[in-house]
């Protein structure tokens, strides 16, 4: 043993990273990545942090070493990826682990079409692995810079009745606990640490592995067209994701109108993506420029918004109808553009329609009809508004939802049957066989999700004025319809006894597991701490 290894972190770790890290087996010490006097901000740049530590552990005996200092240290641990989240989940002034530097493909089946990879990997580095194997994921979110391990901890989903979270492809979880013990689960092994760890929040443990389930790679024709606003939430019962796998729209208030885009698997040729107007340079500088220029003068941004609309889906409004023939994953992610604040709910698909007209009243300051106790006084949002909606209860056998167990901290509109013990039954096989474990579903209790993203952009990392007011007033119409807000996106005005009563059980559940794994707090940081948990005050 070398008396003197890694002393240069004794101030962060004391003296015990000495004997702790060296290895018998190899007469060496495990090696100890870590950064001091790192600055961590999001990608949108929304929040900045400054941990003592940022470590990027490349090996299991190397993440190892980390938790048993940080036990023995009484630090807290915080898991990050992408920092794609805008909010302050991944802040903090303790340690903060990323595992970029924990990216393999361990091993592809293709018996069954599954893989098995590092948590580090990025989703667009995973989709080439898949690529290269004639593979793909069934269903995407909107970007793929997320680590798979983010993406899952945080409910990340898609736009489809025919699909749920991006987590339903999951098969196999595994994950090193705060003893530093290497656990695996799934729905028929360690089940209600596989449901915990659906939505982990970075809670549980360290993700390290996960196993997804993949399907065979396939094209989508995409079409996109302009609707009048009015029309289309008219039309809810008769929306385009009633008739296509994929579907989204995104409102455009200060235009009244919506862009709605749909999809559907193809062997027909690829062909070329349509020009866009933002794919220019000096087109999204200068939009950005104008929005910026709005911060000072909000009375521009209808303005604004208007123009950028017209640049941008001029032939559309002329009534031609777009699309192409791309990819899966090419056609199912979106730039998007610049720095921003997002907010985004879940309530039950059929409340759509009148969410969405108080919504419109209370931009167009309409306050009878939009009943929500706050000014909108020089509040001017950006757009578009996004729609989105997911497969919560599927009676069709078809779809791919609910294959997997439902997360305890699912955002989706889930009925609370599908959180009891009950909810997971065994039934057995005709032949005797082994048992299965499958979600079952009161009749009548099928809600689909419905997902508004109010979103607001930050010009060259400016906030737009009064976006507090704007999202809170947007939250109690949320609230009103039994909403439940995207757990890594910029809600303001949820505390933790109101996380709790929206789970409920599931919240109940989760907790239990979570104490479970991690009697100590080491997984607690200040952002869990302070908006979820409460009483598991973390370690200092």
């Amino acid at each position: 043993m070398d008396p003197t290894a890694h002393s240069e972190f004794y101030k962060y770790t004391t003296p015990l990273i000495t004997p702790l890290s060296f290895d018998p087996a190899t007469s060496t010490h495990i090696p100890f990545r870590a950064t001091p006097h790192h600055t961590h901000r999001t990608w949108a740049r929304t929040y900045t942090s400054h941990p003592e530590l940022y470590l990027q552990p490349a090996s299991l005996p190397e993440l190892r070493l980390i938790i048993h200092l940080a036990r023995q240290t009484r630090k807290t641990l915080t898991l990050t990826g992408s920092s794609h989240s805008p909010s302050t989940i991944t802040q903090t002034t303790s340690w903060l682990i990323n595992l970029d530097n924990f990216s393999r493909v361990v091993s592809a089946d293709p018996t069954d079409t599954t893989i098995t990879v590092e948590a580090g990997i990025r989703l667009h580095q995973l989709l080439k692995e898949l690529d290269a194997l004639g593979w793909t994921m069934r269903n995407l979110g909107s970007i793929t810079e997320q680590s798979v391990a983010g993406a899952i901890a945080t409910g990340t989903h898609g736009s489809s009745l025919r699909h749920g979270l991006l987590s339903d492809s999951v098969v196999e979880i595994t994950i090193m606990l705060a003893n530093g013990e290497l656990v695996t689960c799934s729905k028929d092994k360690n089940t209600e640490l596989f449901r915990a760890a659906l939505v982990s929040l970075g809670a549980l443990g360290v993700v390290t592995h996960v196993k997804f389930q993949a399907v065979k790679a396939f094209d989508l024709r995409w079409t996109q067209k302009v609707v009048d606003w009015t029309e289309f939430v008219e039309n809810w019962d008769n929306a385009d994701w009633h008739h296509h796998e994929f579907a989204r729209c995104w409102w455009f208030p200060y235009s009244g109108k919506a862009v709605v885009w749909y999809a559907d698997k193809t062997e027909e040729p690829r062909t070329g993506r349509p020009a866009s107007w933002y794919a220019e340079g000096w087109r999204r500088w200068g939009y950005e420029a104008a929005l910026y220029v709005a911060t000072w003068f909000p009375s521009l941004v209808p303005v604004v918004e208007r123009w950028v609309f017209r640049m941008q889906y001029g032939k559309l409004l002329a009534g031609e109808v777009v699309g192409a023939v791309e990819k899966s994953d090419e056609a199912l992610t979106m730039d998007c553009l610049f720095s921003q604040l997002v907010n985004e709910w879940a309530i039950p698909l059929h409340h759509g329609p009148a969410a969405l007209r108080r919504l419109t009243a209370w931009l167009t300051h309409d306050l009878k009809s939009a009943n929500i106790p706050i000014s909108p006084s020089n509040i001017f949002v950006h757009a578009p508004i996004e729609v989105r909606v997911s497969n919560t209860c599927p009676t069709d056998p078809t779809t791919s939802a609910f294959e997997t167990p439902r997360p305890f901290l699912d955002q989706s509109i889930v009925p609370s049957a599908l959180l009891s013990p009950s909810s997971l039954s065994t039934s057995t096989t005709a032949e005797g066989g082994a048992t299965e474990k499958t979600v079952s579903s009161p009749a009548g209790s099928e809600s689909p999700t419905l997902y508004l993203n109010a979103t607001l952009y930050r010009p060259f990392h400016r906030n737009p004025p009064h976006w507090q007011r704007y999202y809170t007033a947007f939250e109690l119409l949320m609230k009103e319809y039994g909403g439940k807000p995207h757990w890594a996106k910029n809600c303001v005005s949820v505390g933790r006894e109101e996380w709790a009563g929206m789970y409920g059980e599931g919240m109940r559940r989760w907790r239990e597991v979570r104490r479970g794994v991690d009697p100590e707090g080491v997984f607690v940081g200040e952002w869990l701490s302070g908006c979820v948990l409460g009483e598991e005050k973390e370690v200092q």
